[in-house]
């Protein structure tokens, strides 16, 4: 970029920045003001009027959906369902796809549960699970994609890896399915809201990511992607009152499931932590996800080499030109990690041990002056926890 991303962050919207470190987004996200605004805005709303105003509710859900449509390049609105979390949206597929015995689904060794059990469950049916080391060589693409034949439906990753923080190349994995027959589902909860995602260039049929993490809204509400072209080919494994167009009309006959991706919310939505994504969404695009990217590959770049000149710190990884994240995990060979980690907590940082490693996850909003602070107290943690 040509200009300081900085001068594009809102700091106001973030006290979190007066409350120590905050490096723990790839777990939960402390919320903007804007967010915790719309939240409170909600409850005063049904406080005070109760749901006289449900219509500007529903403009509302269909405004996220937009939103969250150009946040992955959708095609359009009608390709986003809102459920309560990830695990939702992946067992909205493993449920829904017509698997015939002898299919196997191809997905990374050490996915998070919800990207695993899911799948794995499906074993009862005759679907062989593979999966594979990643990190076994130089190319993790190349090693799922060797593991895939005629046989594999479905390829599943986690778009970035919730230990460490390596990166997938979505694109040439979604080619590879594209040009053969293979469905391709992405966990994207470690990368929306932080890095730039093109769903129709990266050839992806089925996504899903909370709103907790990157995206800095609350548990309980995510978003889920289904490319038209495959929603034939998902049938609904969930029946209710909302899956159909139009599904305020109680008296109607017919209900059919929609064509939309609306077909797999069965039920009530969560209004309330649709308020808050939108406000949330709306945040990350006033600001540009361009500019949200450029200052998390900043501050990962700056991790990588502020973590390699303290005495007694081991990255987990490497830093690898093209794979940046917002996830940058540490090893201190000779400590208990437990007893680094309990020494940063003191010093007011918060971050997660994943792995046996400490794994640091700061936003862009921590570009610059905050990134360097939180290098400066772990180099100082490290030396108190000797």
């Amino acid at each position: 970029m040509n200009m300081d991303p900085a001068a594009y962050i809102p700091l106001d919207e973030f006290p979190i920045l007066a409350h120590g470190h905050y490096a723990n987004h790839a777990g939960i996200a402390p919320w903007p003001r804007s967010v915790a605004r719309a939240v409170r805005d909600f409850a005063t709303e049904n406080e005070t009027v109760g749901a006289q105003h449900y219509d500007r509710w529903l403009r509302r859900e269909h405004e996220l959906k937009v939103s969250l449509a150009g946040l992955l390049n959708a095609a359009s609105a009608a390709d986003i369902a809102l459920l309560k979390n990830t695990t939702e949206g992946i067992c909205t597929v493993a449920g829904g796809i017509d698997w015939r015995r002898g299919d196997n689904i191809v997905l990374p060794a050490g996915e998070f549960p919800s990207n695993r059990l899911p799948w794995l469950a499906l074993e009862r049916r005759g679907v062989a699970l593979r999966e594979v080391d990643i990190r076994a060589g130089a190319d993790p693409e190349g090693e799922l994609l060797a593991r895939t034949d005629k046989n594999t439906r479905l390829l599943s990753v986690s778009a970035v890896q919730w230990t460490d923080g390596l990166r997938l190349h979505l694109d040439r994995l979604g080619r590879h399915c594209r040009d053969n027959g293979i469905l391709f589902f992405v966990d994207a909860i470690q990368q929306v809201g932080a890095l730039q995602l093109d769903v129709q260039a990266c050839h992806v049929d089925f996504l899903a990511a909370d709103g907790h993490k990157w995206l800095l809204a609350p548990e309980g509400v995510a978003l889920f992607y289904c490319r038209e072209a495959v929603r034939r080919q998902l049938a609904p494994s969930q029946s209710g009152w909302h899956m159909v167009d139009d599904p305020y009309r109680f008296e109607r006959a017919d209900w059919q499931p929609s064509s939309s991706a609306g077909r797999y919310e069965a039920g009530s939505p969560n209004l309330l932590g649709q308020a808050a994504l939108h406000a949330a969404v709306g945040l990350l695009q006033s600001v540009g996800m361009d500019r949200v990217e450029a200052c998390i590959e900043a501050n990962c770049t700056a991790l990588h080499e502020g973590l390699g000149a303290i005495s007694g710190v081991e990255p987990v990884r490497a830093a690898e030109p093209g794979r940046p994240s917002g996830i940058v995990s540490f090893r201190t060979p000779g400590r208990q990690t437990v007893d680094v980690y309990r020494v940063l907590r003191q010093r007011q940082v918060s971050c997660a041990i994943r792995d046996g490693a400490i794994r640091l996850s700061p936003h862009f909003y921590q570009y610059g002056e905050p990134l360097r602070n939180l290098i400066e107290t772990i180099a100082e943690s490290i030396d108190k926890s000797d």
